[in-house]
């Protein structure tokens, strides 16, 4: 729907989805649940809480080694902080993005993280 309102309920219904695939011990969508509630809280300008749901999403990524995903979540922890006006460390994130990217040879969000980097040393 497009409201501050309906993105709230969107949020909550992604955690919440988070914690039952928690329950189930799937950390992917679990992770993946996590990662578009901090898009989310992060498009509603929360970004404190944006980061809380990164930074509980990475390690369940990197426990499975899903490594498009942490790239993805990575660049997203990035783009929070320089929002944040934190540029040294949306670069550090950007770093870790890049090496990830090209591993599983993912080109296109390779050219996103290499433009994001290049944007903080604008």
């Amino acid at each position: 729907q497009g409201t501050v309102e309906s993105v709230r309920q969107a949020r909550e219904n992604y955690y919440e989805a988070a914690k039952l695939y928690q329950r189930e011990g799937n950390n992917v969508k679990e992770a993946l649940s996590l990662n578009q509630a901090g898009i989310l809280s992060g498009n509603l300008g929360e970004n404190q809480k944006a980061l809380e749901y990164f930074h509980q999403a990475l390690p369940l990524y990197r426990a499975v080694e899903a490594r498009r995903g942490e790239a993805d979540l990575l660049n997203n922890i990035g783009l929070v902080y320089a929002t944040l006006g934190e540029q040294q460390k949306a670069l550090e994130y950007y770093r870790q993005a890049l090496p990830l990217r090209r591993v599983v040879a993912d080109r296109n969000g390779e050219a996103v993280t290499l433009n994001n980097i290049g944007l903080m040393y604008l």
